[in-house]
């Protein structure tokens, strides 16, 4: 009887390597924590925290016509909309990215709908300075 114990630890200890996902598991994230399908040349807006302007980094951002995803860094659900309702990344969970979308000509304004006071901006061309915001969604 000993031994069968013995035998039965033995394969229990076998067999929980195997179990979880070892190194060689393949791992999926979820639709909403996915990364996005061409992330090395997407510019990434980095999504902070509740405070006004400062809540986006780079803000205001040279992403004019070019290909962006947002990261939110923060610990509470983001949702980014242009203020003209062109573009909405949906609900971004903490630690997630949203999906690839292509931002249009400089002078575009975005914010939060989540959190309506957290605002940014795509800059002019040539590093000019960004036009002034002006809307609801403005300081």
């Amino acid at each position: 009887m000993h031994s069968l114990r013995h035998g039965a630890v033995v394969v229990a200890v076998l067999l929980i390597p195997s179990c979880g996902g070892g190194s060689g598991s393949p791992t999926t994230a979820s639709p909403s924590q996915a990364p996005p399908q061409d992330g090395a040349s997407a510019f990434i807006i980095t999504v902070a925290r509740e405070a006004g302007a400062q809540s986006f980094e780079p803000n205001p951002a040279s992403a004019g016509g070019l290909t962006v995803v947002f990261r939110n860094a923060d610990t509470v659900v983001h949702r980014v909309v242009l203020n003209d309702g062109s573009i909405d990344t949906g609900e971004i969970a903490p630690g997630a990215t949203s999906r690839e979308v292509r931002m249009p000509a400089a002078g575009t304004n975005y914010h939060c709908s989540i959190h309506p006071t957290m605002i940014g901006q795509v800059s002019a061309e040539g590093g000019a300075p960004a036009p002034p915001c002006t809307g609801i969604y403005c300081d």
